[in-house]
Order: structure tokens, then C-alpha cells, then sequence
């Protein structure tokens, strides 16, 4: 029962999808960081089902790169897309990691918050557009989405906490189990990336990989340590990055 607790908690704090409400206990924690890939799960069958119903009614490669990009923003409700822009506010202000800290805690959105929100939306559209609207696509595209969550969760769990907040509470929370879950989350997701595409889903893996070691390099580097903000930074960095390997990677073999 913990466990569907977790996946409720998970469901509710980071996506709009609605559910029962649940105590906030250390017991319901402990496993919450490893649900959150449930919510990759969730996006992965909107998008499924959005590809599919694009197909069917032989919509525009425009209407359905929109789509791609509104969707996974719509049922997570932004708030990994908050953490990239505050993020970037702060590493864009090139001041001492305590001030840094102070940008990341700061509700309102800088200028640098709006330019990177804008760039990565429209890099976001435009790599879409390159994508198919077949089952693989879809599938990768899908599975994309659970990873990301995943890496996320994993740096969040390796890495120490800059400051007291809720990222700190969940990680203090998780047991030795969510680790362990967190890692088959990982090696499912690079099984089925591998198993559709074998030389695109490496090249998906290999970079989520390197994005995650290089955003807790820069967590330790820039502000001393990990936030809930630089979790959702790590998030969306990993998405448009397995994305652009994906696409960029299916092209150069087609050429060969």
C-alpha cells in the first residue's frame, strides 16, 4: 500500500493528472522519487494516443510537433519546466553559488528565465516536427519521457541537498528499495530504447547519461549541491537532448 501512496503522491505533486489525497507520512515518501517515472509513463501514453489520432486524421507535421511539445507541459503542469528556467536565471547571472541560491528560491522569472524558456520551446517544436507518427516513434518518444524522470530521480538520490526543502525531504525519506527501483526503471527504459532502435537508443542512453553527470557536476560546482529546481532542470535538459540524438542519429543512418 506504501507503494501505490508513493505512486499517488508522485502523480499529484508532479503532474495534473487527479488523485486521492494522501498524508504526506515518511513512510509514503520513501519510494516517491522512484514513482516518479509513472508520470513519464503517463505522458508517454498521452502522446501515444495524440500520434495516433494524428494519423488517423492525416493532421499536419505542424499540428502534431505542437502537440509533442504542449502536451508533456499540460499534464506535468510545468513544474519541471519551472526548474529549467529558474535554473537558468540563475546560472545565467554568473554570481556566487549563495546568490545563485537566492535566484533558485525566487518566484519571480528573469529575463534569462523567458529567453531560455523561449529557445527551448522552440528548439523543442522544431525537433518534433522531424519526428514520425509511427509505433516506434511514439513508442521511443514515450519511453524518452519515463527516462528523463528517471535520471532526475536517480541525481536527486547521488547527490546532496543545497538547502532544506522538499527535495530534502524526499530524499531523506528513501529507503535502499527506491534506489533499487530507480535502477530497474533505467535498464527497462534502455532495454526497450535498445530493442526498438538499436543504434538510436544507444545513443539515447549514452546521452542521458552524460547529461546526468554533467548536471551534477554543475549542481555541486554552482550552488553546492541539488534542489528540486535543478532536478527539474535535469528533466527537461534530458529530454530535448535524447531527443535531438534520436532524431539527428536516425537521419545520419539513413545516410550511410
Amino acid at each position: 500500500m506504501n507503494i501505490l501512496r508513493s505512486v499517488a503522491m508522485a502523480l499529484s505533486m508532479f503532474s495534473r493528472i487527479p488523485m486521492p489525497k494522501v498524508e504526506w507520512k515518511s513512510e509514503n515518501m520513501r519510494c516517491m522519487l522512484a514513482a516518479l517515472p509513472v508520470v513519464g509513463i503517463a505522458i508517454g501514453l498521452a502522446l501515444f494516443g495524440w500520434a495516433r489520432l494524428c494519423a488517423w486524421l492525416d493532421i499536419a507535421k505542424l499540428l502534431f510537433a505542437a502537440g509533442v511539445a504542449a502536451i508533456p507541459v499540460l499534464i506535468s503542469g510545468g513544474v519541471h519546466m519551472d526548474g529549467f528556467c529558474d535554473t537558468m536565471d540563475a546560472l545565467s547571472s554568473r554570481l556566487s553559488p549563495e546568490r545563485k541560491k537566492e535566484i533558485l528560491k525566487d518566484p519571480h522569472a528573469g529575463a534569462f528565465a523567458i529567453i531560455s524558456f523561449g529557445i527551448y520551446i522552440l528548439c523543442y517544436f522544431a525537433l518534433a516536427t522531424e519526428l514520425g507518427m509511427d509505433n516506434d516513434a511514439c513508442i521511443m518518444l514515450g519511453v524518452m519521457h519515463v527516462m528523463s524522470r528517471t535520471a532526475g530521480a536517480i541525481l536527486s538520490s547521488v547527490t546532496k541537498s543545497a538547502h532544506e526543502g522538499l527535495l530534502s525531504a524526499f530524499t531523506s525519506s528513501s529507503s535502499r528499495a527506491s534506489a533499487v527501483m530507480l535502477a530497474v526503471w533505467f535498464l527497462l527504459c534502455s532495454g526497450l530504447l535498445i530493442y526498438i532502435n538499436c543504434i538510436a537508443g544507444a545513443m539515447m542512453i549514452i546521452a542521458a547519461i552524460i547529461t546526468l553527470i554533467s548536471c551534477r557536476i554543475m549542481a555541486i560546482r554552482q550552488f553546492g549541491g541539488m534542489s528540486g529546481d535543478i532536478a527539474g532542470f535535469t528533466i527537461q535538459l534530458s529530454e530535448i537532448v535524447m531527443l535531438f540524438v534520436m532524431i539527428f542519429t536516425q537521419k545520419a543512418v539513413e545516410l550511410l
